[in-house]
């Protein structure tokens, strides 16, 4: 009995020393787990004797063209708070001092040490209290910061705009959202980020890098100096200075030109894709989208009816109306459907059976040259009509439509085109299968006949219609239009250096110039017409269900030695010679000379005075 006993002390001992070696072993695993394999730790440990202070570069600044300055950086001051040192601060004093209420300041101060917003507080580190502060305002407040222990100043920038011109264009900058952390690392709460625009869409060229301050602090997290002197340190790098292709005179002349008016404008340099002005109207003046009074500017905007943070010049589908009709004349010479002689009948419109599309008076049968010239609605619903009932050439309608559509998309309709802005809009090329699910397989070319004349399922950005007219200009090519010219130290991505071509010979481009310049000449586009150079041109009144027709036109000059092509697009203007042809004449003499002659100055005066909507977006904040 005392042997068994003995036996089970013996057996015990092993298992508690066993016990005591597996334990030992745990923590040694994990010891040499959190001080030679985590991350974490070791971050977590260096943070505790290491303040990595950031340093902000300054960002990219934005040029025109020819050199002027559009964008660039102004001192902003943020006030930053340590909570464990500012206990006992006169809190009526400061908010006096600082232009704020105490609900503001309780707000912030819950805010600051909510650890949902800001999960890296500290009440023994510097965190943000406000920012972007004036030069102003920072020398204000800076006189009595010594009554207010706690509170420090960090110097940071903001955006400054030259002139209250290209809104759309240049975009904004604005504090980072959850999304844009979450998605780079570079960001952190506090960050500002592009917004729109050029700053949104060439944001990491623009950022720069940031530099860092690493400094020493004790246990309770006071700064004790720079770690080694500042031997790790390491200073921003600042952002690249980017230069648009835009005219900033030309983009302020159509922003005149548009006032009072919904629409847009785009022109195209042909030969590089380069674009000259893009213009959406409403517009809005960007130096309202600085400071700390950017978030109450921008929701007086959101909330305008006539919706000014809308870029139309992109974003706007609209139905092309008769500027259309040179893509239908190229596809029908490429397709061997007409020649340049064909001739189609217009009895003041296309009849055939009991459908009628409609036409203004004018001579008849035509040709291809003068139907372009007077803008025959008949002669292109004929040649739809006789593209889409050739069994010969196409067995079947859904093929015909399906040649139509590639040709379409052959000349940048359809798709967005890629313009380097953020939001384009690819518009609306239909296709075989949309038709046939739409009328359950039953159609012909009459029951879609008025996608000849840019009516019906087709719509386009002005965009889109502007590079139809580098397009024709370029007599079969096109560069992808793009707004930026040149980036510091760096090229420009490959689509806006390459050529791309469409499904049509340059011999029909040719037969459509020629009409296009009679169009100027003679025919719908003779406002546009000037003894300086030969414009080409083509009107485009847009038939509008929701109220009164708009005006477009689409052009481009000199005839042989293209600089400009361009598309104005006013909703509800009415007739293409009401307002597309004449503004875009201007803007072409703007672009080829430099300047207006007196007399164009003042039809410009004119046009700006030309209010359409009722209510215009005001400046101000």
């Amino acid at each position: 009995m005392l042997e068994e006993r003995d036996y089970n002390i013996e057996n015990r001992k092993w298992v508690i020393g066993g016990i005591a070696v597996v334990i030992v072993l745990i923590y040694l695993v994990r010891l040499f787990f959190l001080q030679l394999l985590s991350e974490d730790f070791r971050v977590k440990a260096d943070s505790n004797a290491f303040y990595h202070r950031v340093q902000y570069p300054a960002r990219g600044a934005i040029r025109d063209r020819k050199g002027q300055l559009l964008v660039y950086n102004q001192p902003a001051y943020d006030i930053m708070v340590v909570m464990n040192e500012q206990l006992g601060v006169d809190t009526a004093g400061l908010c006096r001092d600082l232009g704020i209420d105490k609900t503001w300041y309780i707000r912030r101060m819950e805010e600051i040490k909510d650890p949902w917003r800001n999960p890296g507080y500290s009440r023994y580190t510097q965190q943000l209290f406000m920012s972007q502060l004036s030069v102003e305002e920072f020398s204000r407040f800076r006189e009595k910061l010594f009554h207010y222990p706690g509170f420090y100043i960090q110097k940071r920038s903001i955006r400054q705009y030259e002139r209250p011109i290209g809104a759309h264009i240049l975009g904004d900058v604005g504090e980072v959202g959850p999304k844009d952390i979450e998605s780079d690392d570079y960001y952190k709460m506090g960050d500002y980020i592009g917004k729109l625009g050029v700053e949104r869409y060439y944001e990491k060229q623009l950022r720069g890098i940031k530099g860092e301050e690493i400094l020493l602090r004790d246990a309770r997290g006071r700064i004790k100096g720079h770690y080694q002197g500042g031997k790790y340190d390491k200073m921003p790098v600042p952002g690249k200075n980017i230069t648009l292709s835009i005219d900033a005179d030309l983009q302020a002349l159509g922003e005149r030109l548009m006032e009072g008016k919904k629409g847009g404008i785009v022109a195209i340099e042909p030969n590089t894709g380069e674009i000259l002005c893009m213009v959406s109207s409403p517009a809005y003046d960007p130096r309202i989208m600085v400071g700390r009074q950017r978030g109450k500017n921008n929701l007086k905007l959101s909330q305008d009816p006539n919706k000014p943070l809308l870029n139309r010049a992109i974003m706007g589908t609209y139905p092309p109306g008769s500027t259309f009709k040179t893509g239908q004349a190229l596809t029908f010479l490429q397709e061997g459907i007409i020649t340049p002689s064909t001739p189609f009948p217009c009895s003041r419109g296309f009849h055939y059976g009991g459908l009628t599309v409609g036409c203004h008076s004018h001579g008849a049968p035509l040709p291809l040259e003068p139907a372009i010239a007077t803008s025959c609605n008949a002669f292109f619903c004929w040649g739809l009509l006789s593209m889409f009932s050739n069994r010969h050439k196409y067995p079947t309608v859904q093929d015909a439509m399906t040649t139509w559509k590639d040709y379409m998309v052959s000349m940048g309709f359809g798709y967005a085109l890629g313009v380097d802005l953020p939001g384009e809009k690819r518009g609306m090329i239909p296709n075989a299968a949309f038709y046939d699910k739409a009328y359950r397989g039953s159609w012909n070319a009459l029951t879609i006949i008025s996608i000849s004349i840019g009516q019906g399922e087709v719509t386009l950005t002005p965009l889109q219609i502007a590079n139809l007219g580098a397009t024709i200009a370029n007599r079969g090519w096109f560069i992808t239009p793009h707004i930026v010219k040149h980036i510091q130290d760096e090229p420009l991505d490959s689509i806006y250096r390459t050529r791309r071509y469409t499904m049509v010979d340059r011999q029909n481009y040719e037969l459509v110039v020629e009409g296009m310049r009679r169009a100027v000449t003679g025919g719908t586009c003779r406002s546009a017409e000037t003894s300086m150079y030969e414009v080409c041109g083509k009107t485009g009144t847009a038939q509008n269900p929701h109220g009164k027709d708009h005006s477009a036109f689409m052009g481009f000059a000199p005839k042989d030695d293209p600089k400009i092509a361009i598309c104005v697009y006013v909703e509800n203007g009415e007739w293409g010679a009401t307002y597309g042809v004449p503004i875009g004449a201007l803007l072409m003499e703007q672009y080829i000379n430099g300047h207006l002659s007196n007399q164009s100055e003042m039809k410009a005066e004119m046009f700006q005075n030309r209010h359409i909507i009722a209510n215009t977006v005001e400046d101000e904040e």
